[in-house]
């Protein structure tokens, strides 16, 4: 029983941070939250007809979504920009989408 609560006291510690996030990485709880609003994002952009949300990535870490990838216009890249802006739990946007010359 002994050897059993030393073993608990020496992991315990490293499995409480494992789960807690920093400015670098995310909790579990922040990966799950970021996931759903990259998934929700990424629909949005799909069943736009005025984008091509095939062309755009999208990233979230912390509530802040990066868009990234090509478009024809800087109308597409504002309304790219708008629809994440409008999600549930986006605190920011990050607008990297570049346009594409023809």
């Amino acid at each position: 029983m002994k050897s059993i609560l030393v073993i608990l006291a020496l992991v315990l510690p490293f499995a409480l941070t494992s789960c807690a996030g920093s400015k670098t990485t995310e909790s579990t709880g922040e990966v799950i939250d970021s996931s759903t609003i990259t998934t929700k994002v990424k629909t949005k952009l799909l069943t736009d007809q005025h984008v091509d949300g095939l062309g755009i990535n999208v990233d979230t870490f912390k509530d802040t979504v990066q868009l990234s990838g090509f478009v024809k216009s800087q109308a597409e890249k504002d309304r790219a920009g708008l629809l994440a802006s409008q999600v549930a739990g986006v605190e920011e946007v990050v607008n990297n989408i570049e346009i594409k010359a023809e």
